[in-house]
């Protein structure tokens, strides 16, 4: 018999009542050290005091009204954005799956006014879009993919940085958009190196495509930047961002240039609770404080300090572990021993890491994490490599 929670979900047998900071709680009083933060949802960690006291604030006054009237938190939230990044102007959505929604017809809507038939978008193997029917079919993936066509048609994928690919795909002449992630993150922690999102802008500059970035996941100071692009100089026309803006309350949005967003006009898209006054007020107070030079070059600091740390976890257990990589706050360790056996001893040493492909497990901290905390999860994790080891021998 099917339960009542839909079984979409291979989920791990521990259920929480409540966190603070870095730290979790489970319904029996157990304490788990979190290093998914909520998959990069939780940016600064749990209950944090200035996100509990807005949402309150707000809670009590106003929680929604729909888009059909001026909402100020949104416009707040919205002025805070374009001042910060190469946008002109931001939607939000509740998640990066409805963020991805608008990207692609954004980029279509954009060609289609100006009367080209220029609607192919290009990707690239071992992305994630979110999980809605454009999501997956910009991704591609077998594992996405499967059991659900036909798929949205006008997608091409490419295999990860393959740029002469790319500069014949779009010589063709009808490409609408470029979409990647400049680090991805279900695919296994994988930066775009500079030279190649420059290499890329400037491709899509050539044949006049657009560019999308999906910073879902590695955007909001995740990698010691506000967006992980910045390191490469250049922008996008287009950018995807949810997880970490809203702190743990949902939240997304799609930012973009006002020439893209030319064709999306009154009613041409819309969203009963996207930018709503809770999530807008709580995405504002995170803003403002992700963005302060001071705590992103603290996330950087602390980055080091567990790149650093790793990579002598790494050194120790040969056996276990191959290597680190990610960028900031955004880290995996690519295992040698399967992935999953590694997080299962992880659970068992109170510890909560997320699973990526390419065989690594993720680490996606809170971007306040303590650096004892630092300390204490490399002690966790060595517990774990050592039962991986045994039970190898």
């Amino acid at each position: 018999m099917i339960p009542s929670l839909l079984p979409t979900y291979n989920r791990v047998d521990l259920a929480f009542e409540r966190g603070q900071g870095s730290w979790l709680v489970t319904d029996g009083g157990e304490r788990y050290l979190d290093l998914g933060a909520g998959i990069a949802v939780n940016a600064l960690g749990h209950a944090h005091p200035a996100l509990v006291e807005v949402l309150a604030e707000q809670g009590a006054k106003l929680w929604h009204v729909s888009n059909l009237y001026k909402i100020p938190q949104q416009q707040t939230l919205a002025d805070q954005l374009v001042d910060l990044t190469f946008a002109d102007t931001v939607f939000f959505t509740n998640s990066g799956t409805e963020a991805c929604e608008l990207a692609v017809k954004m980029a279509r809507k954009y060609w289609s006014d100006k009367g080209e038939d220029r609607a192919r978008i290009i990707g690239f193997d071992g992305s994630f879009h979110g999980r809605s029917s454009a999501g997956i079919a910009a991704a591609g993936g077998e594992k996405l993919t499967a059991g659900f066509g036909p798929l949205l048609p006008g997608f091409t994928h490419l295999p990860f940085g393959d740029l002469d690919g790319l500069t014949n795909e779009l010589a063709e002449g009808d490409v609408a958009a470029v979409i990647i992630e400049p680090v991805q993150g279900e695919g296994g922690i994988r930066p775009v190196p500079d030279d190649e999102l420059k290499a890329i802008r400037a491709a899509c500059d050539d044949a006049g495509a657009l560019l999308i970035f999906d910073e879902v996941q590695c955007g909001m100071g995740r990698t010691g930047k506000l967006f992980a692009h910045e390191f490469s100089g250049v922008t996008p026309d287009i950018m995807m961002v949810a997880k970490g803006i809203g702190g743990g309350f949902p939240l997304g949005a799609v930012l973009a240039t006002e020439n893209a967003a030319s064709g999306m006009v009154a009613g041409t898209h819309g969203s009963t609770y996207g930018g709503n006054p809770l999530a807008c007020a709580v995405g504002s107070k995170v803003t403002e404080i992700v963005a302060d030079p001071e705590f992103l070059a603290e996330v950087s600091r602390k980055a080091g300090l567990f790149r650093q740390k790793l990579e002598g976890l790494v050194a120790a257990h040969p056996d276990v572990f191959e290597g680190v990589r990610g960028s900031g706050l955004m880290l995996g360790l690519k295992c040698k021993a399967t992935n999953m056996d590694v997080l299962a001893n992880c659970y068992d040493a109170n510890l909560l890491c997320v699973p990526a492909g390419d065989n690594v497990l993720r680490i996606l901290p809170a971007l306040t994490i303590e650096d004892e905390d630092i300390s204490e999860a490399i002690v966790r994790l060595e517990t774990a490599a050592k039962a991986v080891e045994g039970q190898s021998a």
